[in-house]
């Protein structure tokens, strides 16, 4: 058997020994005591231990390993050849955790042999995307960082093959997060429009009466909810709510508590009762870490009358021009505990009376030295506040003044009022 025959043999066995089988002990019976590798992977020690160390990390990480000889060449004592790989990547590598793509790479090495041992080593490698990866990355998007943020440039080739694969998964993580934050991106957008769509159009036109209403998620979707209930002989339902927490889990339970109302609300004409039960319904589904703050009344346009009852919720305020009054009524929050009584009130609106129904997002506020906006200071400002302009809209500014620009809102804001501004028939 000729010398380059020899050689090529080497290799081969090599390749399945080491490669394939994972076995170490060939790689110091194969390759040279100071054997050297053209260019050294970064972060590994040279020779047959660094070697040793980049086998068993690649088929740690990919233990569906296969290495493929492709084709030989032989001269001497030089010995080229193309292989080829393939893997999933399924385990840890270099911090970079699994990402369950299915790798594959081809390449060209070269040996210098040396009686019978691998004393240099020279590795090209390619890891070209596959068409698949091409379109994603070269496609447009709109909004957030997306795929097309990820540039070709960004996961391009080196030499070693340790740093190949290594840039190659983390641009292929890097893929993947982008992906999931696309995906997750679309699906709140369409339960914000779900859950805008729950909200009321429009605030319902009575004469003699003037409403408006508010609402802005800190998230893309909240817990706030406000609703208007048209109940019998004229007389209209007013709801403002806000579920524990925020983003998706608090959008749900406020959709829940919103549909009970609504159904329990046209049996029932006593706020109170209708809290109750609501409550009982509630408590046996909801998260234990969760409850719903709710305050619910129903007014009769004719007369002013405004009976009420409050589960847990921050108290409105009644206001005829002087003081700011607190309508008070006793209550735990929904779904919290139990066969739950809930006080029942009742207030007359006289001409120019108005009431402010509100979440705690807007006293919650804290400007820069996180002094937070608080009840004294909406009190006084509600008190002081001008007819002449609306109420929601003197609140708002009054609070982005407060919090001073780049103020990240913490929590959904939620602003009700209902103002009488003719005596009724």
């Amino acid at each position: 058997m000729s010398v380059e025959e020899k050689n090529k043999a080497l290799v081969r066995e090599f390749l399945q020994e080491a490669w394939g089988k994972g076995n170490m002990d060939a790689v110091d019976e194969f390759m040279a005591a100071d054997y050297v590798e053209h260019p050294r992977p970064s972060n590994l020690p040279a020779g047959t231990e660094g070697l040793k160390q980049l086998i068993t990390s690649y088929r740690t990480a990919f233990p569906d390993l296969k290495v493929t000889l492709d084709d030989i060449f032989a001269e001497g004592e030089m010995v080229a050849f193309r292989w080829s790989v393939s893997g999933t990547h399924l385990g840890d590598w270099l911090g970079i955790p699994p990402t369950g793509n299915h790798v594959t790479a081809t390449g060209i090495t070269n040996f210098r042999i040396a009686f019978g041992k691998v004393v240099e080593s020279w590795t090209s490698i390619d890891l070209s995307p596959a068409e698949e990866e091409l379109q994603w990355l070269t496609q447009s998007g709109e909004g957030g960082a997306r795929s097309s943020d990820i540039s070709l440039a960004e996961r391009g080739t080196s030499p070693p093959i340790w740093d190949v694969l290594t840039r190659n998964l983390t641009w292929r993580l890097r893929v993947a997060e982008a992906q999931e934050r696309e995906r997750i991106e679309q699906e709140l957008q369409v339960a914000r429009q779900i859950q805008q769509a729950l909200l009321p159009e429009a605030v319902p036109e009575l004469d003699g009466w003037q409403l408006a209403a508010y609402y802005k998620p800190a998230r893309e979707v909240g817990g706030d909810f406000y609703d208007f209930l048209e109940l019998e002989d004229g007389h209209l339902g007013l709801v403002v709510g806000d579920a524990t927490g925020k983003g998706m889990p608090a959008a749900l339970v406020m959709a829940t508590t919103r549909g009970m109302l609504r159904a329990v609300a046209q049996t029932l004409d006593s706020p109170g009762e209708v809290l109750q039960r609501v409550n009982d319904a509630l408590y046996p589904d909801i998260p234990s870490e969760m409850f719903v703050t709710c305050f619910y009344a129903i007014l009769d346009p004719r007369s002013g009358t405004l009976r009420y009852a409050n589960a847990g919720h921050d108290l409105p305020y009644l206001w005829d021009g002087g003081d700011a009054e607190e309508l008070r009524a006793r209550g735990m929050p929904l779904g919290l505990m139990p066969e739950m009584g809930y006080e029942e009130k009742e207030g007359v609106l006289r001409e120019g009376d108005s009431v402010l129904f509100y979440s705690d997002g807007l006293v919650e506020a804290h400007d820069p030295n996180y002094e937070m906006f608080g009840f004294p200071r909406l009190r006084v400002l509600i008190s002081e506040h001008n007819k002449q302009r609306s109420l929601v809209d003197s609140l708002l500014d009054e609070v982005y003044s407060f919090v001073g620009e780049g103020w990240e809102q913490e929590d959904d804001i939620t602003l009700l009022t209902l103002r009488r501004s003719a005596a009724g028939s």
